[in-house]
């Protein structure tokens, strides 16, 4: 996730599409939508040919023919979306301007259409609208649906006052539930995107916190495969922090904790995650070609905490690790990050007993020295011969 200032992501947001955003979930969206959809067809189509049964209910002759393929048509395209198990706003939009066309023609083909094709027939396409559709889609359902009514019971009502009395009540109870529907989908979604950023941003410094920071990890570990490059952990914890609140008071730590947070959100990468993992340690997750470009983010990053300043003119410095990993197939990337992330941490601490204010690097791994009976072979290549350890 992006810092207000500087740290992006793609982190999907929720929208009144019928096309959820990319990723697994949203391929379980898609399915649940197209499926839900398929069920309203086959049940408006089954309800539908049930009339062909009952006499007096379907006009005699080639409507019967009209009303029966139109029938047909609704559970033709419940098997497509069933088949394809995917819709998107243009497809829905589709459905919606069909279901009001299918009405019309449905009314025209019954007998009585005040008995047995009211316009509360529409109710699921308002719905389907109103729950799916965004913008001018939903605002052309609106208009559409006093024209299919005007059409449906222009035949039951000779009298223009009387039409026109039925279509500004059935059209209008239509429209009106459709609208208080779609105001509700939005304050919904609204709630939902408010409660997805509370819980994955830090509310003090508005950073990423540790959820979103695990929830990133397989992209950058995508990434870094697919691009032959490595990832770094930078962690970076506060020198003296502790000293602010006991001497100035905790409001001057965080306003201390916001001037920091500001400034590496200016100075990371658009790539980079930038996270609070708590108190005063912060992280930055990001890919890089080799130690020296890491190196040079991690000295940008030292430079911008120690420029940073509250409006009380409080700052402190920082003592920085870092630690890179190049991934491979297979890996877990969460168990992966947690593992970087702590060799970046000793690399920090190894600052702090150095000095502070700088950074530091995780100490190279020592080898493990040949048990004294263990007689080391010559080398394969020509040069001088290793000593033997025996005798």
């Amino acid at each position: 996730m992006r810092h207000p200032h500087a740290v992006t992501s793609d982190r999907r947001s929720v929208t009144g599409d019928a096309q959820p955003a990319a990723g697994g979930s949203a391929g379980s969206d898609h399915r649940v939508t197209a499926l839900a959809l398929a069920v309203l067809l086959v049940v408006g189509g089954g309800m539908g040919l049930l009339n062909l049964a009952l006499d007096g209910v379907v006009r005699e002759g080639t409507v019967r023919w009209t009303y029966g393929l139109t029938m047909a048509t609704l559970l033709v395209a419940a098997l497509v979306l069933a088949v394809r198990r995917r819709v998107d706003r243009w497809s829905t939009f589709g459905l919606v301007l069909l279901g009001e066309v299918i009405y019309a023609v449905v009314a025209l083909c019954i007998e009585d259409p005040v008995r047995h094709a009211t316009p509360m027939m529409l109710l699921f396409v308002a719905l389907t609208a109103a729950w799916f559709l965004d913008g001018w889609m939903f605002a052309v359902s609106l208009a559409v649906t006093p024209v299919s009514v005007l059409v449906a019971m222009a035949g039951s009502y000779p009298d223009r006052v009387d039409l026109a009395v039925q279509v500004v009540v059935h059209a209008g109870m239509l429209d009106v539930v459709a609208t208080g529907v779609f105001l509700l989908r939005r304050r919904v979604q609204r709630l939902l995107v408010a409660t997805e950023e509370l819980s994955q941003r830090d509310p003090l410094t508005g950073l990423a916190n540790r959820r979103h920071l695990v929830e990133q990890a397989p992209r950058l570990w995508r990434h870094a495969r697919r691009e032959g490059l490595r990832v770094a952990a930078l962690v970076i914890d506060l020198d003296h922090f502790k000293q602010v609140n006991d001497v100035h008071g905790h409001a001057a730590g965080d306003a201390v904790l916001r001037a920091v947070a500001d400034a590496l959100g200016h100075s990371v990468r658009p790539s980079d995650v930038l996270a609070r993992l708590g108190g005063e340690e912060m992280v930055v997750l990001g890919l890089v070609g080799d130690p020296g470009e890491a190196g040079r983010l991690a000295e940008r990053l030292r430079h911008a905490v120690s420029a940073a300043r509250t409006d009380a003119g409080h700052a402190v410095t920082a003592s920085i690790g870092v630690a890179l990993t190049r991934p491979a197939d297979g890996d877990d990337a969460a168990a992966e990050l947690w593992w970087l992330v702590d060799r970046a941490d000793a690399a920090m601490y190894a600052a702090k007993q150095g000095g502070r204010d700088r950074v530091g690097w995780p100490a190279p791994p020592r080898p493990r020295p040949a048990p004294r009976d263990e007689r080391v072979d010559p080398p394969t290549v020509p040069g001088p011969a290793l000593p033997s350890d025996a005798g």
